[in-house]
């Protein structure tokens, strides 16, 4: 009896011992990253049958469970991911935000100063100086765009670096998963007891690697963890770890890509199958706020140039010369994809013909063995090219598409319209004499007319600057009272009035067109309009302007540029759209930065549901030791009564 009391007070003895060390384990490891509370699991010794009853044997340490709650941690991981692509995309984002929005250093300053150039000149055509201030703003416009494009592109660049780095953690983590996948299959090889440190450290493993990117936890055999990303692609399975690896867009080698190696190649993983973490935030954020903001600068830097351009050719310069291109505009990116089949020959060109049509949007042409597709990838709208082979460029969103060529099925096209506008606008004249200021015709009412009528100025289209009209005049147009008529316009050049706000084209060679007060005349590129009534025989003359220095019409019409609408299919000004980009980027950062608090509290509630089952307190650990304190010292008592027993037994035998 007094042995089976010993070992009795023996197994408690042992019990009680775990148990400090477990609470003493506990209490070392409180503040380590990821370490889970553990507690003893004791159990009681089967007793043995006397006869007339079981009798105790005393207890067994059964376990030490780790207590882990796997939702609560999966709900962890999800929620940190989370907080961490909001995190990144805020940061990248709100550099635009303060860029575009910098009262000073923004595009709306430069923009104002250049045409504030513009109606300086307008105010004083003749001036050496104003010509100067002119062409020294629209430089400063220039330097703005390109500065500002340069940043862009920086970012885009840190991107790329940003992208790499944490593909090379993700890699990192995943090899040490798969590591303590394998060393705690091993362990649990013929055990029953869980490695718990060293599933701590895994779990952490997870936690790190939800950081960076979204990751899926499948529970498997041995306690082994299956680890997949994106929309399912394995990244640890077992003791294998599979690697993430960088690659150059196909259609845009300065864009790195995510892919999984496979083998010997690298398999790109699309944009959008790899959300959550860091790397997520990056590619969104690349993928829906960088390449939005690159084309919308680009955007107002290609409209600027093609309509002031376009006006700027409708004058003439100090010499009497038509004016030229004011400003370098940008033409649209083609790239082929690398892997599009070697014997086809299909050439694609993509021109812009109306900058006011012009999307914030790239677009992606593809075969697919019949036919080709242009894809506007904002909203993935499809336009079929037809027909094909063509006979002239299909226009989509202002952009003229031409193909020819044979293509094989899969062959593929990027075409990114606006996406070196900014970077490319430059002023195209350092002369300043060279500003075509004038108007190409003048107008004029002979002082003999007994009407009141008057002839506008005058203003012409491209169509005067690229025909002979110049030929043509001048012109001398004579009012009929009796016909109400007027004649005297070129004999080879239609003619078309608009009255009342209908307008009626006569043929070549009409003699006499209606007159109206108010009406307008279109011949041969030359527009004119009249007001008042003229008498019988009065008379009107439209002539080739020589020497018109100090004219300032044309410079009139580039001014007025400002206000026009022009851009969103001719609803907004320059400074409307850069204002729409600016309200864009600052609405997406407000978003994004809301999104990204409200995910801090979701992460805080998540960690504090999980460490109420995990996490180590220290009031109950102390308690711990104070009750397995106890334990140890009436075990100890147990064990003193046992050998105090065995001593009495051995004396009745002396």
């Amino acid at each position: 009896m007094a042995g089976n009391i010993l070992n009795i007070g023996k197994s408690a003895l042992f019990a009680a011992q775990t148990g400090m060390a477990t609470a003493g384990h506990n209490i070392a490891n409180a503040n380590v990253p990821g370490y889970t509370r553990q507690g003893t699991v004791q159990a009681t010794a089967v007793g043995q049958n006397t006869g007339n009853g079981f009798v105790g044997s005393g207890t067994y340490v059964a376990d030490i469970k780790r207590y882990s709650d796997n939702f609560l941690n999966g709900q962890v991981r999800q929620a940190q991911t989370q907080v961490s692509s909001y995190d990144t995309y805020y940061t990248q984002i709100s550099q635009i935000d303060n860029m575009l929005a910098d009262t000073t250093s923004g595009l709306s300053p430069s923009m104002q100063d250049f045409f504030k150039g513009v109606q300086d000149l307008t105010a004083n055509p003749a001036s050496v100086a104003s010509r100067q201030a002119m062409l020294s703003s629209a430089d400063a416009l220039a330097a703005r765009f390109t500065g500002m494009n340069d940043r862009l592109q920086d970012m885009r660049n840190g991107v790329n670096t940003q992208i790499t780095t944490n593909v090379t953690m993700i890699n990192s983590y995943a090899e040490q998963i798969a590591a303590l996948n394998e060393q705690i299959a091993g362990i649990n090889a013929g055990a029953t007891q869980q490695p718990n440190d060293l599933m701590d450290a895994r779990d952490q493993l997870v936690a790190e690697l939800n950081k960076h990117v979204n990751a899926t936890v499948i529970a498997g055999d041995n306690n082994s963890l299956t680890v997949s990303i994106g929309s399912g692609q394995p990244l640890v399975v077992g003791k294998k770890s599979y690697q993430l690896a960088t690659t150059p867009s196909p259609t845009d080698v300065s864009r790195l890509e995510v892919g999984i190696v496979t083998g010997t190649k690298v398999v790109p993983l699309a944009a959008n199958a790899i959300g959550g973490g860091e790397l997520g935030g990056l590619l969104e954020f690349r993928a829906n706020s960088l390449d939005r903001a690159q084309n919308s600068l680009g955007r107002i830097a290609i409209g600027l140039a093609a309509t002031f351009n376009a006006q700027h050719k409708l004058g003439l310069d100090d010499a009497g010369n038509p004016g030229g291109d004011f400003f370098v505009q940008a033409e649209p990116l083609v790239t082929a994809n690398v892997n599009n089949n070697p014997t086809s020959t299909t050439a694609l060109t993509a021109t812009i013909s109306d900058p006011s049509k012009l999307t914030q949007s790239d677009y992606k042409v593809s075969y697919d063995g019949a036919n080709f597709k242009v894809t506007r990838m904002s909203d993935n709208k499809i336009t079929t090219i037809n027909p094909y082979p063509q006979t002239v460029p299909q226009t989509i969103d202002g952009v003229d598409f031409a193909l020819n060529g044979a293509s094989a099925q899969g062959d593929s096209f990027l075409v990114r319209p606006t996406i070196n506008g900014a970077a490319q606008f430059a002023v195209a004249i350092s002369d300043r004499s060279k500003i075509a200021a004038a108007g190409p015709v003048t107008t004029n009412n002979p002082v003999g007319n007994i009407g009141n009528a008057k002839i506008s100025e005058g203003s012409v289209t491209s169509a005067f600057m690229t025909g002979n009209t110049k030929a043509d005049l001048p012109v001398t147009l004579t009012y009929d009272k009796a016909g109400n008529t007027l004649s005297g316009f070129p004999a080879g050049r239609a003619v078309s009035a608009t009255i009342a706000g209908v307008t009626t084209t006569y043929p070549a060679g009409t003699p006499t067109i209606p007159y109206a007060p108010d009406a307008k005349y279109s011949f041969g590129g030359i527009d004119v309009g009249f007001t008042g009534t003229p008498g019988n025989l009065d008379k009107f003359t439209i002539g080739n302007n020589v020497g018109g220095v100090g004219d300032n019409r044309n410079m009139r019409a580039l001014g007025a540029l400002q206000t026009t609408n022009i851009l969103d299919g001719g609803t907004a000004t320059y400074q409307s759209a850069y204002a729409e980009m600016v309200n864009f980027v600052g609405n997406k950062t407000r978003e994004v930065q809301v999104n990204g608090q409200a995910g801090v509290a979701r992460l805080a509630q998540a960690v504090n549901a999980q460490q109420s089952v995990s996490g180590v307190n220290m009031d109950e650990e102390a308690a711990n030791l104070v009750k397995y304190q106890q334990a140890y010292q009436a075990a100890g008592k147990v064990m003193q009564i046992a050998g105090t027993l065995f001593d009495t037994l051995l004396s009745l035998g002396r």
